[in-house]
């Protein structure tokens, strides 16, 4: 027997009925041959919440719905009640496949359809009553999540699209579903393994996640071995309308304030949506422009070196108008976080190996990113830095591999500015038992440049420290060569991951 079920949506009626929403993450870790691993310990890093695999390799990640008043005492094991409105304007019902819609009210009803991984599958506005036939949108058997929303108010829950359409849902206790945060990621982390972060679309979603043994057999309590294998985005698989070169305009929103950029790419011209891909952003300078970097510079001269096309290439314009920029605030690395998102839901991209360079301006906002995104970016370029005269955010001691580039005569951005942000990056560096930072690094005051590798880091978040005798630019070139050395350096760089 086909069994249907209906959903009565609360809505909020004065400002005083405010509710915290709930979530559920849940999955199985094993290993390349299946085997459950126990012990893993599973973080959702914007949520800051943990918890383990058991011995089955299984975990829950959980967080209840509490009405209003409701308080929690510390020990108190009890499960919050559901919220429930005192109005209900309206229901939603599945039968057969077929959602049938009443809303009284003049709110639109939104209603949006993902699968367990957090792809969207269905979205459409409804208004009145009448029917929607969702075998149009959801083809495939499987578990779906549909979250509804009247106003501010958002229900969600499951059903099972079986061949008749049958629902898996109770009618008390329903959670209404948190919004994840952009950027949302769950990393696994157990001994004898790699490290594995998975992109989010929904904290509503139970995850099948394999773990590869780590190269050497060594314990990483943060990060990859060198040489691990690709870590595909949500983005792989999915067929993509960009070409394979140009620009769109980004628009986000923070704080209730949307601003709008220009964003300038390049794909391998035999980009195949399978195949995860080296993903480098290029941060403009002050007074050029993403167009330049992408355009002009061919993002700092490194991708005529992508030979093999294992790489894509970004360059997102800064704050600027009128070759004027202002200063990076942290509604910035907002933006960033929502533009990465969104690429890594749309193209395949390695996560594992995603690298940010930018000179002056754009070193700056660079570094700042090397600060508090070690969890997404695996290695940062910077050109002519600072860490001074713009919103930086708190350091997070992760360590993350560094490059910087500084000429000694730079009267703009000062050695002793570039030798500040390349401290911090040696202090979270350091390998176990040493202090990089008390590590002397040649430097050079001639028209030679000199690399200095440093031996007291982690062999896996290498700090290099480049230097000559040049003024305020990208392109250090020695005496008697046409060509700058710095592309070729920055790529060999990024490329030993």
């Amino acid at each position: 027997m086909k069994r249907a079920f209906s959903l009565v949506l609360p809505i909020m009626l004065t400002t005083a009925f405010t509710a915290a929403s709930a979530y559920t993450v849940s999955g199985t870790v094993k290993d390349n041959t299946n085997k459950a691993v126990a012990g893993a310990e599973v973080t959702l890093i914007k949520e800051n919440k943990s918890t383990v695999t058991d011995s089955r390799g299984k975990f829950t990640i959980h967080e209840d719905e509490v009405s209003p008043g409701d308080t929690i005492s510390p020990g108190d094991t009890t499960t919050p009640h559901a919220i429930v409105a005192s109005h209900t304007p309206g229901y939603i019902s599945i039968n057969s496949g077929i959602l049938s819609f009443s809303q009284s009210g003049s709110s639109p009803v939104q209603v949006r359809i993902f699968d367990l991984v957090g792809n969207q599958v269905f979205k459409q506005t409804l208004y009145g009553s009448g029917q929607v036939d969702l075998t149009s949108s959801v083809k495939a058997r499987g578990v779906y999540v549909a979250q509804v929303a009247v106003g501010s108010a958002k229900q969600a829950f499951r059903f099972t699209a079986n061949g008749n359409y049958s629902a898996s849902f109770s009618e008390t206790g329903h959670a209404l579903l948190k919004e994840v945060q952009k950027g949302e990621t769950l990393r696994v982390v157990a001994e004898g393994f790699d490290t594995l972060t998975v992109p989010l679309g929904t904290l509503d979603t139970t995850l099948d996640l394999k773990l590869n043994p780590t190269a050497g057999g060594q314990t990483f309590a943060f990060g990859w071995a060198k040489g691990n294998d690709p870590v595909p985005s949500s983005g792989c698989g999915k067929d993509t309308q960009m070409s394979k070169s140009g620009q769109f305009k980004f628009t986000w929103t923070y704080k209730g304030e949307s601003t709008t950029r220009d964003v300038y790419y390049d794909l391998p011209s035999n980009y195949d949506k399978n195949k995860p891909y080296r993903l480098i952003f290029g941060m403009q300078c002050m007074g050029g422009s993403a167009q330049n970097v992408a355009r002009g510079e061919n993002y700092y001269g490194m991708k005529p070196f992508d030979k093999d096309g294992s790489t894509i290439f970004v360059a997102p314009d800064g704050k600027c108008h009128e070759n004027m920029c202002a200063p990076w605030e942290e509604k910035d690395y907002a933006f960033f976080d929502e533009l990465l998102a969104k690429l890594e839901s749309e193209l395949c991209i390695d996560s594992s190996r995603v690298f940010s360079s930018g000179f002056s301006y754009g070193s700056m906002f660079t570094n700042g990113l090397s600060r508090n995104h070690q969890h997404v970016l695996r290695a940062v370029a910077v050109y002519e830095t600072a860490d001074v005269n713009i919103w930086l955010p708190k350091v997070v001691n992760k360590p993350i591999a560094w490059m910087g580039v500084h000429g000694m005569s730079d009267n703009l951005c000062t050695p002793a500015m570039g030798r500040s942000a390349r401290d911090t990056a040696l202090k979270n560096a350091s390998a176990e038992g040493k202090d990089a930072t008390k590590e002397k690094a040649q430097e050079s005051n001639s028209g030679q440049h000199t690399c200095y590798d440093y031996k007291d880091v982690d062999e896996r978040f290498p700090v290099k420290w480049c230097t000559d005798n040049a003024g305020h630019q990208w392109d250090h070139k020695d005496p008697g060569q046409g060509q700058s050395w710095v592309p070729r350096t920055t790529w060999e760089f990024f490329t030993q991951f």
